[in-house]
């Protein structure tokens, strides 16, 4: 019971990584400035570090630390090419393979229902897998069926050929993977020969199906959810390898930068093609660029086709390409990306710009756009529908006739620009300091931005090596989000993860669906957005099954589990 609680209170609370909610008490104080001038402990300054920098601690983290020294073990994270990578981790990611595949593989590879159809009609290739090739066509064969009968064809595919169980094996094979165990349903299904297997997928109920995909290897787990419908395997394979980062990466600041600049430059993974966009997004716009230069990575993000998918940029078009289309369903100038970029991108909502700036900036922007999206497409400046015409972004004037250097010339306007110097590097104190970070800090931050051109790294180390970063100020100052409360949870719990999309679940029950936040703004870094009872007694009810080992697949270790952070069996275990 103790164990049960102890663990209940670190999550539902935000304290197992120091976060709490006495903050909001202190915020009010009139003593709050002198707060952050108050330094910690030196086994406080280990603890805040982790807190911060971590998605939470493991037990022996802070041994480690002291070990290594805090100033050194920050260098290190600071420097995640020079960590070496958890082969656990590895070892996990590789059955996730839409991981590694570009928007065109994706298409191929984990179609929907309408792109199957394209492929046997001859107007999309085939994956080049003949396996795979063999899957979808039947697949596309249960879809058709189910369309001949006035059912969804895009619904997810029922029982083989319109078969039940019963019609496709003797009534003792039926039983045994109808009764009993969902280990014993497993030993039932494994003992029929390959091919059944795939015709039993194909016919078990959807209950059926997910009963056994906790506890199925990683093989035939992915054979069951393919059947389930295989476009939601890019979704499910993001969710899974963001918590499995998370819990077992080692270059832990490296994937919360990563998580915190997603939200920055947010997309939306449900709109359109998006679904078959973001994977890239992810990995090859923002993950290499989050200690690098600010620019590179404002501009790699202008130019990706998730963006300018998601806020519509790719079907922007100059008065000239209007004109060209004709009147009937013609396309004009879309600001909408114009918009974002001035006003959460870099300058920020008070940066000093106007909705004619926004206006001129997505002329500038106008012929940005993306060959064939639906089919996972990539950049390309469409020079035809640019407006040419002289514009006028923040006071300065762009020449006509510069085709795609106007847009570059606006991303490095706005990349220098003293209000984005201060309004990023406040977002990244509100983030890892506090809600209400002191303004002396965000100051020396946006000096560092600007004297370094941008360079994230260095302000990130400006403020690790400020006092105000460990200070009673900023000490137990943040309230979890969902995804921190869920990963810490694990990782002070000592948990090994088998399969994490149930973890995905969990978070999205808390009100943090993974890549499903709407707005551009992203999912919040201000704790308030986050405490609400309802959210609070949803997370006491994570701890306790989590605890309990009653969330599937994941096991924690009960006694980790009911180890106070920071105490010296954590820190030996």
């Amino acid at each position: 019971m103790r164990t049960r609680v102890g663990l209940a209170l670190v999550c539902a609370l935000g304290l197992a990584v120091a976060p709490g909610i006495n903050a909001y008490a202190r915020s009010k104080r009139a003593d709050q400035a002198r707060q952050f001038q108050k330094p910690l402990t030196g086994d406080e300054k280990i603890l805040q570090a982790l807190n911060r920098l971590t998605w939470g601690p493991r037990p022996g983290d802070v041994r480690e630390v002291k070990s290594v020294g805090l100033k050194k073990w920050i260098d290190r994270q600071l420097h995640p090419e020079n960590v070496v990578e958890n082969p656990m981790l590895e070892e996990k990611l590789k059955t996730l393979d839409t991981l590694t595949m570009s928007g065109a593989e994706l298409v191929r590879n984990y179609p929907t229902p309408q792109m199957v159809r394209q492929m046997v009609n001859g107007q999309l290739p085939f994956p080049a897998d003949p396996d795979r090739k063999l899957m979808l066509t039947k697949l596309m064969e249960k879809f058709e069926q189910r369309q001949a009968k006035g059912g969804d064809a895009a619904a997810a595919p029922g029982p083989a050929n319109g078969k039940a169980l019963s019609d496709l094996f003797p009534p003792a094979e039926v039983r045994s993977l109808r009764q009993g165990s969902p280990q014993q349903r497993l030993a039932a299904f494994l003992a029929l020969p390959r091919e059944k297997q795939d015709d039993a997928i194909g016919a078990m109920p959807q209950g059926l199906r997910q009963g056994l995909l906790a506890i199925a290897a990683p093989d035939l787990r992915r054979r069951i959810e393919m059947a389930n419908g295989p476009q939601q395997m890019v979704a499910r394979d993001l969710y899974e390898g963001k918590l499995l980062r998370a819990i077992y990466s080692n270059r832990q600041l490296d994937d919360v930068l990563t998580d915190f600049w997603f939200n920055h430059f947010n997309v939306y993974l449900d709109k359109g093609a998006d679904r078959y966009l973001v994977t890239e997004y992810e990995r090859d716009v923002i993950r290499p660029h989050v200690l690098g230069k600010f620019k590179e990575l404002l501009e790699a993000t202008a130019k990706s086709p998730a963006m300018l998918f998601y806020l519509d940029n790719w079907q922007s078009v100059g008065p000239v390409g209007a004109q060209a289309q004709g009147k009937k369903n013609a396309r004009g100038l879309n600001e909408n990306y114009g918009r974002e970029l001035l006003e959460l991108h870099t300058l920020g909502v008070d940066g000093g710009y106007t909705q004619t700036d926004v206006t001129e900036a997505a002329r500038c922007f106008t012929g940005w756009t993306i060959r064939q999206p639906q089919r996972g497409g990539e950049f390309f400046f469409n020079g035809r529908v640019h407006d040419e015409g002289e514009k006028i972004v923040l006071g300065v004037r762009i020449s006509a006739g510069g085709g795609m250097s106007d847009g570059e010339k606006v991303l490095d306007l706005v990349a220098h620009h003293p209000s984005t110097a201060h309004f990023i590097s406040q977002q990244l104190a509100i983030r890892f300091v506090a809600d209400e970070p002191p303004a002396s800090l965000v100051d020396r931050m946006a000096e560092t931005f600007r004297k370094t051109d941008g360079d994230l790294r260095a302000v990130m180390k400006t403020m690790l090596e400020s006092r105000e970063f460990f200070s009673q100020g900023a000490w137990r100052s943040k309230l979890k989000s969902p995804l921190e409360v869920v990963a810490s949870a694990v990782r002070a719990s000592g948990g090994e993860v088998d399969y994490a999309f149930p973890l995905a679940n969990q978070v999205a029950q808390l009100g943090q669906p993974l890549y499903r936040k709407q707005e551009p703004t992203g999912y919040a870094n201000f704790s308030r957005e986050w405490l609400n009872s309802g959210g609070l007694l949803a997370r006491m009810n994570f701890a306790v099954q989590l605890a309990d080992n009653k969330v599937p697949g994941v096991k924690v270790d009960a006694p980790a589990a009911g180890i106070a952070l920071g105490s010296p069996e954590f820190q030996k275990r």
